[in-house]
C-alpha cells in the first residue's frame, strides 16, 4: 500500500543549491530522532568538501552548568543538540557580534558562530538576556561531498525562501519551533503545519 501520508502532504519543494547561511526545514516524515521536525542552520558549505550545520530547535535535558565550569549559581541556560557528530564538543551561536564576543565568525547576516568562550560565559553570568541572543550546542551535523545536495534533491530539506532574523532563529524550541517556521514559509507548506512530530501516530 502506498504511503498515503506522504502523498496527501506532498509539497513541491523548490530545489536550490546549498549555501552557508541558509535555513533548512526538515520535511515532516523525516524519521530520524535528531532531525525529525528539525530546523537546520548551515554554517559552512564547500561543494568539493561538504557541509556543516546545526539543528537549532533540538533542546537537550542539560543546562550549561551541567557541562561547563564557571557558570554562575542560579543560571538555568538550556543546551541544544546540534547534531550527531562531535558529541564531545560544546559551542555556541549568537547575535552578539565581535564587539561583545571577540573572534566570533559571521556565517550569515547578523548571526555568528563561536568566538571567545570567556566572553560568552561573562555575558551569561552577567545576567543579560540569552533567549534570542545566544544558544549553546552539543554536537553538529555534517555532510560529505554531494550528500546534502542529494538530500535536497530528494526533498528531505526545504530551503526557507527568506532568512529569519538571528533573534527569531535563537528563540523557541521543539516541535512548536518547527511549526512556526513552516507557517512562516506559507503557500503549499501550510499542509505540513497540521502534522505532529510523530505523524505515524495519527
Amino acid at each position: 500500500m502506498k504511503d498515503l501520508g506522504s502523498l496527501l502532504f506532498k509539497v513541491n519543494i523548490p530545489k536550490t543549491n546549498p549555501q552557508a547561511g541558509q535555513v533548512l526545514v526538515a520535511e515532516p516524515f523525516l524519521n530520524d530522532d535528531c532531525f525529525n521536525h528539525g530546523v537546520m542552520a548551515l554554517i559552512d558549505y564547500v561543494p568539493e568538501e561538504g557541509a556543516t550545520g546545526v539543528v537549532l530547535n533540538n533542546r537537550t535535558e542539560y543546562f550549561l552548568a551541567d557541562l561547563l565550569d564557571g557558570v554562575a549559581p542560579g543560571i538555568k541556560l538550556p543546551v541544544f543538540c546540534g547534531g550527531p557528530t562531535g558529541q564531545d564538543r560544546l559551542f555556541f551561536i549568537h547575535t552578539l557580534g565581535e564587539n561583545i564576543i571577540p573572534e566570533a565568525r559571521e556565517f550569515a547576516p547578523g548571526l555568528y558562530v563561536g568566538g571567545s568562550f570567556d566572553a560568552a560565559l561573562e555575558y551569561v553570568n552577567s545576567g543579560y538576556e540569552t533567549e534570542g541572543y545566544i544558544r549553546f550546542f552539543i554536537g553538529y551535523s555534517n555532510w560529505v561531498e554531494g550528500q546534502l545536495e542529494r538530500e535536497v534533491m530528494a526533498s528531505t530539506w526545504a530551503n526557507m525562501p527568506f532568512r529569519p532574523t538571528g533573534e527569531q532563529l535563537l528563540t523557541g524550541a521543539g516541535d512548536s519551533y518547527w511549526h512556526r517556521m513552516v507557517r512562516a514559509m506559507g503557500g503549499e507548506f501550510r499542509r505540513w503545519s497540521v502534522l505532529p512530530r510523530n505523524a505515524t501516530c495519527n
